[in-house]
């Protein structure tokens, strides 16, 4: 088959890494793969690179000759097939696809954010999806959302699967010794955004006490998108807790980061389906989490993981003392169990499969 995978952006989010990870195994499949952008932003282009898939840029500030030249790009590419993830690339798939679509539309939203819900703009672009073939999300919330706004959406155009893990590089380190020297040290890899609730973490982790404090060290790796990272440094500096908290910029080892430490949080407001639950799972890692998408389908208390409110900082800290007060072998255990979870729920030749059965019709 001859498919385009259009996003906006080769940035550093989790549906940017989805979607080049499905590129790539369908490259290896023998398939004919293109990428297109309209945004530059080279974090995962060197994957692509490798794999020797093209990625056609299409970079024109001005959103109607953007959209007339990825509408032409797309009716004259003769392609078998076309995956698109977000909101913004579904609707110009999807408006080049009415009256003379020839290929398969697959489209594929990837948020979970309640705010959405009330953009009269957000209810007209999802209108839209009535020109597609079929609607992928990676949660059953987001089926649901979309429903609530476009209730005109047949059922059978829905179809929900799981992010993909490559397990070649995501696996556990089965020398890793949990909790050494009586210290659990937690990997965070976020955007420095208001949502990720940064600032409610840090002051979850200031009402612990003294004691419990020193048994923590937490390494957050993400971009800074807005001022949720300066005001949360502020607090950490007043509540004399630099000593817990260590921050990095994103990188493309984090897999390497992760095999290190003891558990794998995400403490944000709202989510998708995030990628680094379902990679910290692949690892091996317990999760500790806040109730976001389908969370409390996926982890469950004392088997495999700890749930928190992310609105409730007494939530939040009742979590992490929770996490601190398992035992070595409780920890390796819940980590067990994830990486054997992992495999069964975000197995990457039977997802990839699932993509592939949609384009070509047979699901």
């Amino acid at each position: 088959m001859k498919i385009l995978c259009v996003i906006d952006i080769l940035g550093s989010g989790g549906a940017q890494r989805q979607l080049v990870t499905l590129a790539t195994n369908f490259k290896k499949k023998g398939h004919n793969v293109t990428f297109l952008v309209y945004h530059s932003d080279n974090f995962f282009k060197s994957i692509l690179d490798k794999a020797n898939i093209p990625i056609i840029i299409i970079n024109n500030t001005n959103y109607i000759k953007r959209f007339l030249t990825i509408r032409k790009y797309i009716r004259t590419g003769k392609y078998d097939s076309i995956l698109s993830f977000l909101i913004s690339p579904n609707l110009i798939c999807e408006l080049s696809s009415i009256f003379c679509k020839k290929w398969k539309l697959i489209v594929s939203e990837r948020s979970a954010n309640p705010n959405l819900q009330k953009k009269l703009s957000i209810k007209l672009k999802r209108f839209f999806h009535l020109f597609a073939d079929r609607i992928v999300t990676n949660s059953n919330m987001n089926i649901q959302m979309i429903n609530q706004t476009n209730p005109y959406l047949p059922k059978k155009k829905f179809i929900m699967i799981r992010n993909l893990v490559d397990f070649t590089i995501w696996y556990p380190d089965y020398s890793h010794l949990f909790k050494k020297n009586n210290i659990i040290n937690m990997v965070i890899t976020a955007r420095h955004q208001y949502l990720k609730n940064l600032m409610n973490l840090v002051e979850a982790i200031n009402l612990l006490d003294p004691s419990k404090k020193q048994q923590i060290k937490i390494n957050w790796f993400g971009q800074v998108y807005d001022n949720s990272y300066n005001e949360a440094l502020l607090k950490i500096k007043e509540y004399q807790l630099s000593n817990i908290f260590t921050f990095h910029n994103a990188t493309n080892n984090i897999a390497t980061y992760i095999r290190q430490c003891d558990v794998v949080g995400l403490f944000s407001k709202y989510e998708g389906f995030p990628n680094t639950i379902c990679e910290g799972m692949a690892c091996g890692k317990p999760i500790i989490t806040t109730k976001i998408s389908d969370m409390q389908l996926i982890i469950k208390e004392n088997v495999n993981g700890f749930l928190c409110d992310s609105e409730s900082i007494s939530s939040i800290t009742d979590a992490i003392n929770r996490l601190l007060n398992k035992s070595q072998i409780e920890l390796e255990n819940m980590g067990k169990n994830n990486f054997i979870l992992a495999n069964k729920l975000f197995n990457p030749e039977i997802i990839t499969n699932e993509y592939l059965k949609i384009m070509k019709n047979e699901k």
